[in-house]
């Protein structure tokens, strides 16, 4: 695989999943600012371009295994399974969180107050990505789904109620921008997910699980921004 310092970060990783590692091990965000060159993002946080392009050439040269091949997904079962995978989790985890959240506020707010911005910012982001869900299931979604099947049948494009595919998608990638900045925050107050040396086996669960809700976010965003919304406006612009 030739790598240069010219390659888009978010179409890399769009490419194969495994290189959202190398990004997230140096801090580069590759979902809600994936559409950046390695040159670009390497000089926003100063770190050596090479550093990085070795890192996803060792990569690269490994089996593949099972790693899901997202970009070659048609997009009506893409939109299925972020809805089922994705939509899916943060409906199971968003109360379990809540609660372990304000547990732990019980026995250790008084000496950590940070957990007190931190449970403010996450019930932003559950009442905010709770909404934005819906907004995709009940409208966006289903308008994908229709437009690829008009393609596949050979029938002229329906135009959707919200005008341009570009009109609710730019309000959605401006919304995930949004929410990976407040886990962001959540990140910087949570000292990168590490509990206090007085913290309990509860307050280290709730970390734990704080982080896996942000890995899980980074992909939905990433399989949104990088791949779904791309593809959709293409199609968009060869049915018109």
């Amino acid at each position: 695989m030739d790598i240069t310092n010219k390659n888009n970060i978010g179409q890399l990783v769009a490419e194969d999943y495994r290189f959202a590692e190398v990004f997230q091990n140096h801090g580069i965000d590759f979902c809600c600012n994936g559409n950046r060159t390695i040159e670009e993002a390497c000089s926003e946080i100063n770190i050596n371009e090479q550093i990085i392009i070795d890192e996803i050439n060792a990569i690269f040269t490994q089996t593949k295994n099972e790693i899901l091949d997202y970009d070659s997904w048609p997009i009506d079962l893409l939109t299925k399974y972020i809805e089922h995978r994705h939509h899916g989790y943060v409906e199971k985890q968003v109360p379990i969180l809540k609660g372990y959240l304000k547990k732990i506020i019980a026995a250790h707010g008084n000496r950590h107050k940070e957990l007190y911005d931190i449970l403010e910012l996450f019930e932003g982001t559950a009442s905010e990505l709770t909404l934005h869900m819906k907004r995709e299931e009940l409208m966006l979604f289903p308008q994908v789904r229709k437009m690829y099947a008009s393609n596949q049948d050979g029938l002229p494009m329906v135009q959707p109620p919200f005008g341009s595919f570009k009109n609710p998608i730019a309000a959605m990638m401006k919304e995930h921008t949004d929410e990976g900045e407040r886990f962001r925050k959540i990140r910087e107050l949570s000292n990168n997910y590490t509990p206090p040396a007085d913290g309990c086996n509860t307050y280290k669960l709730t970390y734990k699980l704080l982080e896996e809700f942000e890995k899980d976010l980074h992909l939905h965003i990433h399989l949104e921004n990088n791949i779904l919304f791309p593809k959709a406006i293409v199609l968009e612009n060869e049915l018109n």
